[in-house]
């Protein structure tokens, strides 16, 4: 669903756009209206066509484990976890963590469902193995 048609270099930028999306428990991505592909990290610009003309569209959340990697850390430090790029379903690949598994259980090719989290700061988008 297209939520809010872009005003190239007017108001906020996308980033906080984005950020102000999560905060509402809203996990959404950037459709091109110009080239019909769908974008992720926030932009001014088309990633693919360099258009301005492109809309908010909420994200349907699925996703699959493309790679993964286990950050160790010292035991003083916390427990370990893993970094993953995760290819939505809609089409862009973004960098976040899986939950609710241990690291090294993630496995590429995984399916995966997006959810709004936050460790400790800001709110972002996190991913917990699909149907868990």
């Amino acid at each position: 669903m297209a939520i809010k048609r872009a005003a190239a270099f007017e108001g906020p930028g996308p980033d906080a756009v984005y950020g102000d999306h999560l905060k509402n428990g809203k996990f959404r991505i950037q459709h091109c209206n110009a080239c019909g592909r769908n974008f992720f990290y926030p932009r001014m610009l088309c990633v693919h066509c360099g258009a301005a003309d492109w809309v908010w569209l909420d994200a349907s959340g699925k996703g699959t484990v493309y790679s993964t990697s286990v950050v160790r850390q010292r035991p003083e430090d916390g427990p370990d976890y893993n970094i993953a790029l995760i290819d939505l379903a809609e089409g862009p690949r973004m960098m976040s963590r899986v939950t609710d598994i241990a690291p090294a259980d993630v496995k590429i090719g995984m399916a995966v469902e997006a959810y709004i989290g936050d460790l400790g700061k800001e709110p972002l988008v996190l991913f917990r193995p699909a149907g868990k």
